[in-house]
C-alpha cells in the first residue's frame, strides 16, 4: 500500500510539473542589447547630452539676407558626477561637414538654401568647426557646458569683386554636429 501512495503521488508530482510547461506558453520574447563605453575622464556625458536634437525657430529669409543672423538658440552639454582633483575646466570641438560659402560653419541640409549653421561659446563668439572652444570652469557633481546655435546668411566672395549673398530659398533643414571634449 505504502509503494502505491508513493507511486501515486509522484505520478500527480510529474503531470502537474508537465501541466505548468504546457500553460507556460511562448507569448513573446526577444533581446535587449545594453551597449556603452568605459572612458578615461573625470565625468560622464548625460545620455540626452551625447545625442540631442536643438529646434531652432522659424527663421524669416529676411533676417538671413545679406549674411544677417538669426537670433541665437542655447543648449548645453550636461556632466555628471564630475570628480576634479586635478581637472578644472573643459573645451568642447565640434566637427561636421562644412558649408561651401563657409567652412568654419556647418552645411545645412534639406530644401532650405542659403545659408549655413554657426556654433558659438556661451558669450556669443563663433567656434570654428575643428577648433576647441574656450575653456568652461567645471565643478564637482552635475556641471553644464553651455552654447548657442544660430543660422547665417551665405555669402560668397567672386574671384574678383566684392561678396555677394547667397539667394535663401525657404524650406527646412537639419545639421548634424560631432562634439569632442578636452579636459584640462
Amino acid at each position: 500500500m505504502k509503494l502505491s501512495t508513493l507511486t501515486g503521488a509522484m505520478m500527480t508530482i510529474a503531470l502537474a510539473a508537465a501541466s505548468a510547461g504546457a500553460s507556460a506558453a511562448d507569448q513573446g520574447n526577444g533581446v535587449i542589447t545594453f551597449k556603452g563605453a568605459i572612458i578615461d575622464s573625470p565625468c560622464t556625458i548625460a545620455q540626452e547630452s551625447q545625442y540631442q536634437t536643438v529646434e531652432m525657430d522659424q527663421i524669416s529669409n529676411v533676417v538671413l539676407k545679406d549674411g544677417g543672423k538669426s537670433r541665437a538658440t542655447p543648449f548645453r552639454i550636461e556632466l555628471r558626477g564630475c570628480e576634479l582633483d586635478t581637472i578644472k575646466s573643459a573645451t568642447a570641438t565640434f566637427t561636421g561637414s562644412g558649408s561651401t560659402a563657409n567652412p568654419q560653419l556647418l552645411a545645412i541640409n534639406g530644401t532650405a538654401k542659403g545659408a549655413s549653421l554657426a556654433i558659438a561659446d556661451n558669450k556669443g563668439d563663433l567656434i570654428k568647426l575643428g577648433d576647441a572652444a574656450p575653456a568652461q570652469q567645471l565643478s564637482n557633481g552635475n556641471t553644464f557646458l553651455q552654447f548657442q546655435a544660430y543660422l547665417q546668411g551665405d555669402m560668397t566672395t567672386p574671384k574678383e569683386g566684392s561678396p555677394v549673398a547667397a539667394t535663401i530659398v525657404p524650406g527646412n533643414f537639419e545639421t548634424f554636429a560631432n562634439f569632442t571634449l578636452a579636459y584640462q
